[in-house]
Order: C-alpha cells, then sequence, then structure tokens
C-alpha cells in the first residue's frame, strides 16, 4: 500500500498523470499534482482526489526549463511541511514529456533538442535536484514508451529519448540502492488518453488497428496504467528495481 506517503506526479492534468495521481490517492497518498500550462486541468484533478476522499494540490512545473528545478524543489518540500507536516517525498512519478513525430528528413534541430530536453535533461536534472529530499525506501518511477521495444516510422527521436530514460533508470537504480531507492520504468503501450493529440482515443480507424495487433484486443485506459504505476510503486513491489515493466495488453508482440 501507498497510505500515508506523499507522492509527486509530475504532468498530472490529464490522461496517464491523472490516472497515475488518482490511482495513488486511492491506495492512500497524499499527491502534489503539477503541470506546465494547464492549471485548470491539474485543478480538476486535485477535485477528483479530494471528492473521493483524498488529499492533494497543484504545483507549476516545467521540466525543460532545468534551472527553475531549484527553485521548485524549495519550495515544495516548504508546502508539503505546512500541508503535512513532512520533510520529504516518498514517491516521485516522472510522467511529464512531449511526443514529436517525423521521419528522418522531417526532423529539425529544434525538434531534436526539444525531446531530448524535455524527455531525458529535464528527468535527469529533475531526479537531481529531488534526490536529497527522499527518504530511505523512496521510490521513483519514470514513463517511458512501448516504442522503445517495437517501432513505428516517425517515432525514431521521441523512442530514443524514452530509451535512454530507461538506461538511466537502471543507472541510478544503482547509485541511490544504498538508501534503499528503487527506480524502475513504467512503458505504456497504445492507450486512448490526449497523447499525441488525443489521435488514439478519438481516431477509431486507428485504435481499432492497434486494438487488433495487442493480445487482449484493445487499447490501454489511463487509470489502467496509472493503476500499474501505483502497484509498483507499494510495498508489495519492494524487490523491484531497474526494471523495465511494460503495460501494453500485449502490444505488438
Amino acid at each position: 500500500m501507498t497510505e500515508h506517503k506523499i507522492a509527486l506526479v509530475i504532468g498530472a492534468s490529464r490522461g496517464i498523470g491523472r490516472g497515475t495521481a488518482l490511482a495513488l490517492a486511492h491506495r492512500g497518498a497524499k499527491v502534489v499534482v503539477t503541470y506546465r500550462q494547464d492549471a485548470e486541468g491539474a485543478a480538476g484533478t486535485v477535485r477528483m482526489i479530494q471528492d473521493a476522499g483524498g488529499d492533494g494540490f497543484t504545483k507549476q512545473l516545467d521540466i525543460g526549463d532545468i534551472e527553475s528545478l531549484g527553485a521548485f524543489t524549495a519550495e515544495l518540500i516548504d508546502e508539503v511541511g505546512a500541508r503535512w507536516a513532512a520533510a520529504t517525498v516518498d514517491i516521485l512519478v516522472n510522467n511529464a514529456g512531449i511526443g514529436l513525430f517525423g521521419r528522418l528528413e522531417e526532423v529539425t534541430a529544434k525538434t531534436f533538442d526539444a525531446l531530448v530536453g524535455t524527455n531525458l535533461r529535464g528527468t535527469f536534472f529533475l531526479i537531481q535536484a529531488l534526490a536529497p529530499h527522499l527518504p530511505r525506501g523512496g521510490r521513483i518511477i519514470n514513463v517511458s514508451t512501448s516504442l522503445t521495444r517495437h517501432v513505428s516510422p516517425g517515432t525514431s527521436v521521441y523512442s530514443a529519448s524514452k530509451a535512454a530514460v530507461e538506461v538511466l533508470s537502471r543507472s541510478l537504480a544503482v547509485e541511490l540502492g544504498p538508501r534503499g531507492i528503487r527506480i524502475n520504468a513504467v512503458a505504456p503501450g497504445p492507450s486512448a488518453t490526449d497523447f499525441n493529440g488525443g489521435a488514439m482515443r478519438d481516431d477509431p480507424e486507428l485504435r481499432g488497428t492497434l486494438a487488433a495487433q495487442t493480445a487482449l484486443g484493445r487499447v490501454g485506459l489511463a487509470e489502467e496504467i496509472g493503476d500499474a504505476i501505483a502497484a509498483l510503486a507499494s510495498e508489495d513491489m519492494r524487490w523491484v528495481t531497474a526494471e523495465r515493466i511494460e503495460v501494453s495488453g500485449g502490444a505488438l508482440l
């Protein structure tokens, strides 16, 4: 269980981030919901948590702006202390990321730098900023993608940035393991969320094509990814670290 734990879910104003925040709250965690631009969506996530009897608050964060991470962390710890009389964050879920897609000839340096800067650079430096504020037994879960296992045209840089996050997770699991901190990566498969303009959610033909290539015969839901992340954060998975766990319903096997 994650009861009485404090969780920080990055990018939780919608989709998988929201599903994760709700799943953690359902299991008893207090949740800090971050957003980059969608303050209203993040507030909606907190209302859902509170309506279900949980507790949480929102905080703005752009992980692509690494110069802001020190101030963000200091303010976060101050607010956690004021609200919940705590000095640490038990669970960090790195869900924030961007998806920009294009074939080889279409990718620009700007697109490349944005993907790597947010998905990899931002994730690394946020972990660096928060690691001193995780207690012994803390957990970090980085959200990757099933596209690091199977391939699709136009996804090369996005997939590479997420593959790097998986390697990062394994390496840092060794560095932080002596403190009892577990780090894992969860790799969602095709899911009906807002990601990539909601293509999977809103395009029945695309959804049907991928559903037919999935062992369970459908695409995933945000809450199903969130449940898997919350389960991985629980004490039931206390002996699991440095792993990539795919949550895809058996996509493209």
